[in-house]
């Protein structure tokens, strides 16, 4: 069974939720099975290991899930892209677009070295606004966005159009 297949089997599909038409992809059963994680963690760190990446980021909340234990195993730090309000030091702020509203996120302003060249990491893509907005905070820190790496990618949505890069996905719907 290819790990495709193995992700795929495990992840739970919620009808309606969050709302009415929704099929929501539930990750949570993934983090159950230690095993799977771990092949999970590998694809992504072979893809990534020969690559002269330089950091981490990963996207509150799901993408510290993956974004982590990608980090350690290539030896790398990891930073968080977080909701506003959630950093204690001096950091830096991106407002984007949502269907109903607006969101920021924020990064420490010291997290991220002009030149470096990084990965973003979350669990799903789907219009691509969330990684977009990282992307923004990651360039004005100087870095620059090597990959986009999801475990799932809702392709019909188009995520990936507005993503500049390479854009790797386990599974697409």
């Amino acid at each position: 069974m290819t790990l495709q297949d193995e992700v795929a089997s495990i992840i739970r599909n919620v009808p309606d939720f969050p709302k009415p038409g929704i099929q929501f992809k539930d990750i949570t059963p993934l983090l159950s099975d230690a095993a799977l994680m771990d092949k999970v963690t590998d694809y992504f760190a072979d893809l990534y290991r020969d690559k002269d990446i330089d950091v981490v980021v990963g996207v509150e909340s799901r993408g510290f899930i993956f974004g982590v234990p990608l980090a350690m195993r290539l030896g790398l730090p990891f930073v968080p892209a977080r909701k506003a309000g959630k950093l204690p030091a001096d950091k830096i702020s991106h407002s984007y677009a949502l269907e109903y509203g607006e969101a920021t996120l924020e990064m420490h302003s010291d997290s991220i070295v002009s030149g470096q060249k990084v990965v973003v990491v979350d669990d799903l893509l789907a219009t691509g606004g969330t990684a977009k907005a990282t992307t923004e905070l990651i360039r004005t820190l100087g870095g620059e966005v090597h990959a986009f790496a999801f475990v799932i990618e809702l392709s019909f949505l188009k995520g990936r159009e507005v993503l500049s890069g390479r854009v790797d996905s386990i599974l697409t719907y």
